[in-house]
């Protein structure tokens, strides 16, 4: 173990501020309700109006916003970790599209088969991000697995899927269509507790299996052979991190739909934040929990018209891949 104050007093601050911001994404609505309504509400008091609002209207909402960024966040640093690349993370390498692509399946064509209506959407999104992940895994590896082969083989799977993804909602009925492309965008409307148990069950346990995997993943950041000599055996922590990593994104892709770029984004702002050589989990998983609710907060309250919060998280976290992108090439340069 080592103390670390910059980083025990980044993760206090960033749980704060998860707190803070999901009193006020579950405060907000039709009936407004105050930072200290909202406490007092999950504290036991308030009135039965404000009980019944927060508890069974809103609160589901924004806790799968933070379990889902949670997730996320982890699944994130754990690819970028084991990878050693800023780029590598769920919705790039290609793991978010075959989630998508196999919830997509499902929506546009499953409703006529008898595979489709007992595999349904969440357990198909599931199993197309695992089967991505073993394709990718099986593509890239040559005697171990080098990050920047991974990374050049996932954006090419994730191309074609996001080609296939498209094709079936060509082809797709209208309605269908319609419904798989708000899920598309990633969106908490709707959420209920039924969303919320398996989320926090999938993050719950594949996160708490991450964060005891924190020492094999710090040392495979320092590369294969200084690992081995610190005693870890490295094909099999990394197989078990990015199963981990899959199934935290797969999950979160299940519960909300594919929320763009938060699984990038969160690991690279935590690291400049606590000043790490690699994203700390726990860390950056805070952090996508901020993104997520603060981004779904922005989608319905500060901007004019109500938007799918994965609108809002790619609005952010395109501009930063370019500037990651352009930094990286000024350094390579010199």
């Amino acid at each position: 173990m080592v103390w670390r104050p910059r980083l025990v007093l980044a993760n206090v601050v960033l749980a704060v501020a998860v707190f803070l911001l999901f009193c006020l994404d579950v405060g907000q609505g039709d009936y407004p309700i105050s930072i200290g309504g909202v406490v007092q509400v999950l504290l036991g008091g308030g009135s039965d109006v404000e009980h019944f609002i927060v508890w069974d209207l809103r609160m589901p909402r924004s806790l799968v916003g933070v379990l889902v960024g949670v997730g996320l966040g982890i699944s994130g640093a754990v690819t970028q970790s084991i990878t050693r690349n800023p780029l590598a993370s769920p919705d790039i390498l290609g793991i978010t599209a075959g989630a998508s692509a196999g919830a997509v399946a499902v929506i546009i064509f499953g409703g006529s088969t008898m595979a489709g209506v007992g595999l349904g959407v969440s357990a198909a999104a599931l199993l197309g991000g695992l089967l991505t992940a073993g394709l990718i895994y099986v593509l890239a590896w040559r005697r171990g697995i080098e990050g920047f082969r991974l990374v050049l083989i996932g954006i090419a799977v994730n191309a074609v899927l996001a080609a296939l993804t498209s094709w079936m909602l060509v082809h797709g009925e209208i309605w269908d269509v319609q419904r798989a492309t708000v899920w598309l965008n990633g969106s908490l409307a709707g959420r209920g507790w039924r969303h919320v148990w398996p989320a926090a069950l999938a993050v719950g346990v594949v996160g708490a299996v991450a964060l005891a995997s924190t020492f094999a993943l710090s040392a495979l950041r320092l590369g294969e052979d200084t690992a081995r000599a610190l005693g870890v055996r490295v094909q099999l922590s990394q197989a078990v991190l990015l199963v981990a990593s899959v199934v935290l994104a797969a999950m979160c892709v299940t519960a909300a739909g594919p929320i763009g770029f938060v699984a990038f984004v969160a690991p690279q702002l935590t690291v400049r934040l606590v000043g790490t050589a690699g994203p700390p989990l726990l860390a950056s998983g805070l952090m996508g929990a901020a993104l997520v609710v603060g981004s779904d907060y922005v989608a319905r309250v500060v901007l004019p018209i109500d938007l799918p919060v994965g609108i809002v998280t790619t609005a952010i976290g395109g501009p930063f891949l370019m500037y990651l992108i352009i930094r990286t090439n000024r350094r390579t340069a010199r």
